[in-house]
C-alpha cells in the first residue's frame, strides 16, 4: 500500500499554495526546528512555491549541528584508549573535532563501529562480556533530542538488568523548548514555529503552549510531505494573519496531545535536566539530559576520565549562525569551496539535517 503519494499530489499541493497565497498579506519568518523538515523543505522546493513575502529559515533542528565540538574532542579522546570501543550512528563519524574526528580515529586504527541502534551497542557489549575475556568497555554515544532520548533510556536499563558492566552511555541528548526560547529572547525575528514531529509525537503538544502564550509566537507541529509542510505554514499564517496564537497539530496521524506516555516515563526515569551547549547558543539552562545517579555506572563520563584537548572552533565558519537564522549556508565565506560534504568544516554540512548540506546538494534559494 502507498502511504506518501496522497502526501505529494500536485493538485493538493497547488490548491494549499493557493489558499497561502490568497491570506497572506504580511511579511513573516517561519522557522522550522527539525532536520527533517529542513531536508523536506529543499527538496521539494518548498520555498520557490511561496509568494516573497513569506520567508523559511531554518533553525536548531539538527542534533548533530547542535552537539559542541568538545563533544567530539572527548568521544575522540575515548576512542584513542585501548580498553575502549566506541559504538555511534554513521553522521557522527565525519563531525570536525578541534584536530581529528571518529572517521579519522577509525583510519587510524581506533575500534568504532557504526551501530543502526543502542541495542546494536548491547549486542556487542553482551558479546564481549560473555564470551571473551576483555576489560573493554563499549561506549554508546548518545545524540539526538526528545526523539532519541527515550532508546537510550530503554538502552541503560537493559544494560542494568542484564547486570552488563562493560556499557556505558555517553549523553548528549538535549530538549528543544529551551533553543526555541532562547532564539525568542536572542531577539532573532521570526513569527512562528514549524515544530519538530519525531519530538513531538514523544512530547505532545503542550511542550510548546509557553511559545504561544507568553511570546504570541504560533506553533505549528508538521509531518514531513510536501503536503505536511504547505498545510502546517498555511495554518500559521493564519494565525498570524488573524492575530490569533496557539499551538496547533497538523501531523495528528503521528503526534497526540498528551504524547507517549511510556517514553516520557523513561527519559523521566533515566535521565534529569541540566544545562548543556548548544551551538550558535551557548549554554542554555536545562536545555540537556544527565543520567542520573541510579544509573551513573552506566555514564561514560562519571566511569572514564580521559584527559580532552583544549576545544578550538574552526575560523571562518558561521555554522553557528546559521543554526540561529540570522545567517544562510550561502554568507558563509567556506561554503561549497572549504566546506563541502565530503570535507566538512562544520557541523550543518556534515549530516544530511544540516542545513548547509542540504543547500549544497539541492542548491535551492
Amino acid at each position: 500500500m502507498d502511504y506518501i503519494s496522497e502526501y505529494r499530489e500536485t493538485k493538493k499541493i497547488e490548491n494549499i499554495v493557493e489558499k497561502i497565497k490568497a491570506i497572506s498579506t504580511k511579511k513573516v519568518r517561519l522557522m522550522e526546528v527539525c532536520g527533517g523538515h529542513t531536508m523536506v523543505i529543499f527538496r521539494f522546493g518548498i520555498k520557490s512555491l511561496l509568494p516573497d513575502n513569506i520567508e523559511l529559515i531554518s533553525g536548531p533542528g539538527c542534533p548533530v549541528c547542535v552537539t559542541s565540538r568538545k563533544y567530539i574532542d572527548k568521544a575522540v579522546a575515548y576512542s584513542r584508549l585501548e580498553d575502549v570501543i566506541i559504538t555511534t550512528f554513521g553522521d557522527l563519524m565525519k563531525v570536525p573535532g578541534s584536530s581529528s574526528s571518529l572517521g579519522q580515529e577509525k583510519a587510524r586504527g581506533a575500534d568504532i563501529r557504526i551501530v543502526y541502534s543502542i541495542m546494536d551497542a548491547i549486542k556487542i557489549a553482551r558479546e564481549i562480556q560473555s564470551k571473551h575475556n576483555s576489560e573493554k568497555k563499549v561506549v554508546f554515544l548518545g545524540i539526538g533530542f526528545e526523539t532519541t532520548a527515550p532508546t537510550s533510556a530503554a538502552g541503560i536499563k537493559i544494560a542494568k538488568k542484564e547486570d552488563l558492566s562493560n556499557f556505558l552511555v555517553y549523553s548528549a541528548h538535549k530538549l528543544m523548548p529551551p533553543a526555541m526560547k532562547a532564539l525568542i529572547d536572542e531577539k532573532v525575528k521570526l513569527n512562528g514555529y514549524l515544530a519538530p514531529g519525531h519530538v513531538s509525537t514523544v512530547t505532545g503538544s503542550k511542550i510548546y503552549d509557553f511559545i504561544a502564550k507568553k511570546y504570541n509566537i504560533p506553533v505549528v507541529i508538521a509531518g514531513f510531505e510536501p503536503v505536511d509542510i504547505l498545510q502546517s505554514i498555511y495554518l500559521l499564517i493564519k494565525q498570524i494573519e488573524e492575530n490569533k496564537f496557539k499551538v496547533q497539530i497538523q501531523y495528528k496521524r503521528a503526534v497526540k496531545p498528551e504524547g507517549n506516555l511510556k517514553a516520557q516515563k523513561l527519559i523521566q526515569e533515566v535521565f534529569e535536566p541540566r544545562d548543556d551547549w548548544w551551538r550558535g547558543l551557548g549554554v542554555l539552562e536545562n536545555s540537556g539530559l544527565k543520567i542520573r545517579n541510579k544509573f551513573e555506572e552506566y555514564d561514560a563520563e562519571e566511569q572514564i576520565k580521559v584527559k580532552v584537548e583544549k576545544t578550538v572552533e574552526p575560523k571562518g565558519c558561521i555554522c553557528g549562525q546559521i543554526l540561529k537564522g540570522v545567517k544562510c549556508p550561502k554568507d558563509c565565506k567556506l561554503f561549497g569551496k572549504v566546506c563541502k560534504p565530503i570535507n566538512p568544516v562544520g557541523a550543518c554540512m556534515v549530516s544530511s539535517e544540516g542545513a548547509c548540506a542540504a543547500y549544497y546538494k539541492y542548491n535551492r534559494v
